[in-house]
């Protein structure tokens, strides 16, 4: 498999970290070039699966004659003791390309799994939980399509394909909601929906006056969470941000909150724990 232009410069840039001008000098002084090997991936804890497009072009950006069988999919549960790939190729390309393998799929698997906790959460309600920028720099397409596989949705991927107007916007317009949210609709021609961040009741009402597609309540209590919803009586769409937990999310969809977005999805995800173990083929 030949990465993808994304996968490529993501790639690049792990092996420029990793390798630097003197290479695997470990692997390099140990290993003769000839020696091939293989190898599995092994789930040491039950998790839901992300990154196999990820795993295999870790390998394939060092050496595509590394044969890596993937034996699960994305979006897969998977149990603790669970054979997750095999792999076979020369050794040293192995060696090269385990913990960049192992880094990304880790984390991937982790966002997937923690989304897939979530939504378990949420099933059964109306509550639509999504995720937020808060993405490690160059990480974001692999991390928002992890929270896709645990089931969850994404909201905008970057500044380019959504409007939300916040704090320091609106300090930029003196505070003006309603100047805001016009010179948006204006600029974006009503093609986009205008989402606007409010953090008290007084904003809330003026978001709805200007004409606002979705408000966000940002870091609000539940006291007044519900009387944020009493005050929108239907007439926006709500997303609550800030403080979610996994404990909150059945009262705010108990209250009729329309979106919850959880940064901790992709900023506090834990890494699963896997293994990469190989061996010579003699």
């Amino acid at each position: 498999m030949k990465p993808n232009g994304f996968l490529e410069r993501l790639l690049q840039l792990a092996y420029d970290e990793d390798l630097g001008a003197a290479g695997d000098l470990t692997t390099m002084a140990l290993v003769p070039e000839h020696l091939w090997g293989e190898g599995e991936l092994m789930a040491k804890e039950a998790l839901v699966f992300s990154g196999a497009e990820a795993f295999l072009a870790a390998f394939a950006h060092v050496d595509e004659r590394v044969e890596v069988e993937m034996l699960v999919s994305d979006a897969q549960r998977c149990e603790a003791g669970a054979c997750l790939a095999r792999l076979k190729g020369p050794m040293r390309a192995l060696l090269v390309a385990e913990r960049t393998a192992l880094n990304l799929v880790q984390r991937t698997s982790g966002i997937a799994t923690f989304a897939a906790k979530v939504r378990e959460a949420v099933e059964g309600t109306k509550l639509r939980v999504v995720d937020t920028r808060k993405t490690s720099p160059g990480l974001r397409m692999l991390s928002k399509q992890a929270v896709r596989h645990g089931g969850l949705q994404n909201h905008r991927f970057g500044l380019f394909d959504g409007v939300l107007i916040k704090d320091n916007h609106l300090a930029a317009l003196d505070g003006d909601i309603c100047e805001a949210v016009s010179r948006a609709k204006q600029a974006t021609h009503g093609l986009l929906k205008i989402e606007v961040e409010v953090s008290n009741l007084k904003a809330l009402q003026e978001a709805i006056v200007a004409g606002a597609d979705v408000v966000m309540l940002d870091n609000m209590g539940d006291e007044e969470i519900v009387k944020a919803i009493a005050v929108a009586a239907g007439r926006v769409l709500l997303e609550v941000s800030g403080q979610i937990t996994v404990e909150r999310l059945s009262r705010l969809a108990a209250w009729g909150v329309d979106w919850v977005s959880m940064g901790a999805l992709t900023h506090s995800a834990r890494a699963v724990d896997l293994s990469l173990n190989f061996r010579p083929i003699v």
